[in-house]
């Protein structure tokens, strides 16, 4: 009773999606009114990350049991905790606690404090990219499977990857534009690298100070696991001032035109930890590097962004600046978020089971088989059904999804809590285990702002 009142608290209390506005509202405004869907939609998303943790202690508790595979399942285990349930936990709870304003930090994917925000620049984006290609930076490669997978096999084989691709961070609600990086001795595990996010039209710095860009740089010195996360990632420098003078050297010594203005105690000096654990520190200042008298290259080979809500990305621009409707429509149908795709599979994965284990039980229903097999086809239907729906971007569809894998789950717990059945890998485990994929996936801040964004556009 106390762990489900401690849910409704929190559901209640998760700050609702943000969607930008050219006004900025006052403090005291009253709380918005909650629809259903927003109360459902919460509750998935806190029940999956309960029920990821909870999977988490039956593979553990099924390692032990299982000898000759121990070891698999402690891995998987490792993969669930790190990689699903942890990254949902703290999601749960920045929704709480985390400032939602600026403050000097990025924020990570899973909404944990990041780095530090320690450049600004004055300038368009095109003598921005003029500047750091002209310094002798590389823009960074989009995080996609390829990138992904060539990161993995260079870093395993320590081979250069010169556009290696950079982990996400958040400010202003939405993810760095783009990012550059320098390879330091061809090895993909240490890098210089800066992330840059434009700031919002009309948007000051504390103490009415004017930039069009915000940056964050760091050294990742290494490879490692993530102390709050326990996830393989980059494990930074600690002295971030020492990468911020080196990224602003770089380009001062590029192009004389290159201004330079530092803001002394810009914020009080401080020592903390990012996202991933990783101690840092700085001495506060902001330094702000003016290109306004740049020349950009006429070639304007830099990446070209269409302002899409594909992850936990929000549309900041104005409305004269904002992509057409038709063409986010088609990005959106093109461009699926990554977890949608997954939820989609392992819901194919669950029907493809369920299908095997009605028909081999089919025989001993003797004259009823083929009745049997009639509400099979049925069941079988609907689902089918409701996987083309979701890949549509029904909302309806999704909410209905996540409704079947929740009572699925629920049943399960029911099951082992109260009548003491055990879960184990030949009887529920890997039902129980699919069930919790596709409300993790559906249920994720990308795949909700994808089905909103399909449903305004009619997909």
């Amino acid at each position: 009773m106390i762990l489900v009142t401690y849910c409704a608290i929190i559901i209640y209390n998760m700050k609702a999606p943000k969607r930008h506005t050219a006004v900025q509202k006052s403090s005291f405004q009253m709380r918005r009114h909650i629809s259903i869907i927003e109360l459902l939609d919460r509750f998935f998303f806190v029940f999956s990350g309960v029920a990821t943790l909870w999977l988490g202690v039956l593979l553990f508790m099924e390692g032990w049991n299982v000898h000759w595979a121990y070891w698999v399942y402690f891995v998987v285990f490792w993969f669930v905790v790190a990689y699903l349930g942890l990254p949902r936990l703290h999601r749960i709870l920045s929704y709480i606690y985390s400032p939602d304003y600026f403050i000097g930090r990025t924020r990570t994917t899973d909404g944990i404090l990041g780095d530090p925000v320690n450049l600004a620049f004055r300038g368009s984006e095109s003598q921005l990219h003029a500047a750091m290609k002209a310094a002798g930076w590389v823009c960074a490669d989009e995080i996609t499977a390829k990138s992904t997978w060539k990161m993995i096999i260079s870093t395993l084989r320590r081979k250069s990857y010169l556009n290696a691709p950079v982990s996400t961070a958040f400010l202003f609600g939405r993810r760095q534009d783009f990012a550059y990086q320098q390879e330091v001795d061809g090895s993909p595990s240490q890098r210089h690298h800066v992330r840059f996010w434009h700031c919002p039209k009309g948007w000051f710095l504390p103490g009415g100070h004017k930039v069009d860009w915000l940056a964050s740089g760091t050294y990742d010195k290494s490879i490692g696991l993530s102390l709050f996360t326990l996830q393989v990632t980059h494990k930074i420098d600690e002295n971030t001032d020492i990468e911020r003078d080196y990224i602003i050297d770089s380009v001062l010594a590029s192009n004389k035109k290159v201004g330079l203005k530092i803001i002394e105690d810009f914020s009080t000096g401080y020592h903390a930890r990012n996202g991933g654990g990783d101690s840092f520190l700085t001495d506060g200042n902001l330094p702000i590097v003016e290109l306004k008298n740049i020349k950009p290259k006429e070639d304007n080979d830099h990446p070209q962004r269409a302002g899409l809500i594909l992850d936990n990305t929000h549309l900041v621009l104005p409305e004269s600046e904002l992509t057409p409707a038709a063409e986010i429509g088609d990005a959106l149908w093109r461009k699926r978020p990554l977890q949608l795709v997954a939820g989609t599979i392992v819901m194919i994965a669950i029907v493809v089971m369920e299908v095997f284990q009605v028909f081999q039980e089919i025989m001993d229903y003797g004259q009823f088989g083929m009745l049997f097999a009639s509400i099979v086809i049925l069941i079988v239907s609907i689902e089918a059904a409701l996987i083309f729906f979701v890949v549509r971007g029904s909302a309806m569809a999704r909410l209905a999804s996540m409704s079947v894998a929740t009572f699925m789950i629920l049943n399960q717990c029911i099951k082992f809590f109260i009548h003491h059945e055990p879960i184990t890998f030949g009887n529920s485990l890997v039902s129980v285990s699919l069930h919790i994929g596709v409300l993790l996936a559906l249920s994720s801040d990308e795949v909700r702002r994808f089905v909103y964004k399909s449903s305004k556009k009619g997909l």
